[in-house]
């Protein structure tokens, strides 16, 4: 195949390629053939990648003759939703597809061409279906960054482009609830205009914009605060966590309180006529506090955690189905206690979630099958807790939850990017795992073995995969490999009273810095754009974190010099965090951040 065929993201699943080229020239003709509604996010897609000089006509039965053309029509015998079939000629263009959504995507494969090719498209004749009827994406809105509107218009533009077709945004306290402002006066949540706005911003693009508040347990937000307190499992928090310690605050609804019901009841009148998607992510993950000693500790005592935690789902599903919506919920919990998942509400949508590339994807998803319970895969971006990413990682992840998705026929795959621990890493850290999510979730066959640094080139910015994906890989020479993070976003954001890890030394902490050296003195300079400025904010980072181990480690950190130089470091990154936190994101949550990285410069100089 050329060039351009190569560059595409996703690859289709059949390429033939042909004799010759067509050149988009700056005249032609356009016909579209089908509904209105159903033909116009094609129309809106081939309008942006075809010359000012061409026309678009309607429904007709011919076109002018000799002249370069292109046809795009929805027709009955194209095979399966989605699908569609695109066949570049010399003389001219003809797409086809069953459905909205099929002559988007083949539009979508259209313009990519134009782009990539430079108006000199490959002959060739493409045949394209997904693997998964929804392939979506999840932002962490709630742990600290609210993105402002712009950026999330474009990551749409960009996601529609990869043929995402589903956007959620994980929200515990991050939505304007006109009667609970005190939990999201500092936040900058989404208001129920800009909602409205982002759903219909989505659907011209076949996006459909999913609802998600968490419902059951992330709620600290809420319960930390007194009036909310009361509906706590653990009101003075202290719940044991699975990988140690406790968790200080209260963090969990009392299932056994009736007033949660009503709470999240009036939640889910405000929130939900603002979308107009039928699904609705209700979270109810990691449930810890059931754990401890709580409100309900004698039923959990007399039938189970297991049991308790699902009659509660069960009343959450009777208020999400009574608002004639669909409920999808996280799936660890019901997972662990697999006698019961046989008694979950008909309907449901379990979501599959695991972060590590040898996360059981397939064991999970053989269970889920056997059920008969429908679900979705949901890797992530192992970008959160990491600073730079961990690239092996993500693609592991990604293509295990694809390859065993797929295997055990799940509906669906959600690339999940999380902001845990003040949200540090930059937008730039999540493209990778965004383009390869993209791509496996919607053919792993042809996508598995993508060449990634030369698709996110391609449609982010020349240099920029490279860069990304070394940056991302760093983790592995500093000496230990952790899950859900790196050696490296713990040694900066944890107090020096936490030993470094074992196998981190100063040798490894010099590995990682000769490389970051080598990196910043790439061929990648975009200084004056947002993606250049957040690789730069990347390395600052990283810098920061190998300076201050190799302190720890070597006795540096003792030494009034040495703290002075690592406290103006630090000055230096809280002040371009702020900055590049704006270029993408709202003001609320950045404090927030900001105290993570100002608790560690107060070690130095307090």
């Amino acid at each position: 195949m050329g060039d351009a065929l190569l560059r595409l993201v996703p690859q289709p699943r059949s390429v033939l390629r042909g004799e010759g080229f067509f050149l988009l020239g700056d005249t032609g003709t356009a016909c579209l053939k089908g509904g209105a509604d159903d033909v116009k996010p094609a129309g809106d897609v081939l309008r942006n990648a075809w010359g000012p000089g061409w026309r678009q006509s309607g429904a007709r039965a011919s076109l002018p003759a000799g002249r370069t053309n292109l046809v795009f029509r929805i027709v009955s015998r194209v095979a399966g939703p989605q699908s569609y079939r695109l066949r570049i000629a010399k003389d001219g263009v003809c797409a086809e597809a069953q459905d909205r959504a099929g002559l988007f995507y083949a539009a979508v494969t259209f313009a990519q061409l134009a782009r990539l090719s430079g108006g000199m498209l490959p002959a060739c004749e493409i045949e394209d279906a997904p693997d998964f009827p929804a392939r979506g994406v999840m932002l962490d809105i709630s742990r600290d960054k609210v993105p402002t509107m712009e950026t999330l218009f474009g990551l749409v533009d960009l996601l529609s482009g990869l043929k995402i077709n589903q956007l959620q945004l994980y929200t515990e306290h991050t939505f304007a609830y006109r009667d609970h402002s005190a939990v999201w006066q500092d936040a900058s949540p989404m208001t129920a205009e800009e909602i409205r706005t982002l759903d219909v911003y989505c659907a011209a693009r076949c996006v459909e914009l999913v609802p998600n508040q968490n419902s059951f347990g992330h709620l600290e937000r809420w319960l930390t605060l007194p009036r909310y307190n009361v509906l706590a499992e653990l009101p003075q928090g202290g719940a044991p966590l699975p990988w140690g310690g406790v968790h200080e605050k209260p963090t969990s609804l009392c299932p056994t309180d009736p007033r949660s019901a009503d709470f999240l009841a009036g939640l889910y009148d405000e929130l939900l006529p603002n979308f107009s998607s039928r699904l609705f992510n209700v979270g109810c993950d990691e449930t810890f506090d059931l754990r401890g000693n709580g409100r309900s500790q004698a039923l959990v005592r007399e039938v189970g955690e297991g049991r308790v935690y699902l009659e509660f789902l069960k009343k959450i599903h009777g208020l999400v189905t009574a608002r004639g919506r669909r409920m999808a919920f996280w799936g660890d919990i019901i997972l662990r206690h697999p006698e019961l998942v046989a008694e979950l509400p008909p309907g449901v949508l379990a979501l599959e979630w695991g972060y590590e590339a040898d996360h059981p994807f397939d064991a999970h998803g053989a269970q889920f099958a056997a059920s008969g319970v429908p679900f979705y895969v949901c890797p992530g971006t192992s970008s959160w807790n990491s600073l730079s990413g961990r690239t092996a990682n993500m693609l592991g992840n990604l293509r295990s939850a694809a390859e065993h998705g797929l295997r055990h026929g799940a509906c669906g795959y959600l690339v999940t990017d999380w902001g845990d621990w003040g949200h540090w890493q930059p937008l730039c850290v999540s493209y990778a795992g965004f383009l390869y999510g993209a791509a496996v979730s919607w053919c792993v066959a042809g996508n598995r073995d993508i060449g990634l640094a030369d698709a996110l080139d391609a449609h982010l910015a020349e240099g920029y995969g490279k860069v990304v994906l070394e940056l991302g890989d760093l983790y592995r020479l500093c000496g230990v490999l952790r899950g859900n993070g790196t050696e490296l976003f713990q040694i900066l954001s944890k107090p020096r009273t936490r030993p470094v890890a074992a196998g981190v030394t100063p040798e490894t902490l010099r590995a990682v810095l000769a490389r970051v050296e080598d990196t910043e003195r790439s061929t990648f300079n975009a200084q004056r754009a947002t993606l250049g400025q957040e690789v730069e904010h990347v390395i600052r980072l990283l810098r920061a974190a190998c300076h201050r181990g190799l302190a720890l480690l070597d006795g540096g950190i003792d030494c009034p010099a040495t703290r002075r130089a690592l406290a103006a470091e630090l000055d230096e990154l809280c002040a371009a965090h702020r900055r590049v936190w704006r270029l993408r994101n709202r003001e609320g949550g950045l404090n927030d951040s900001l105290a993570r990285l100002l608790g560690t410069r107060a070690e130095y100089l307090p």
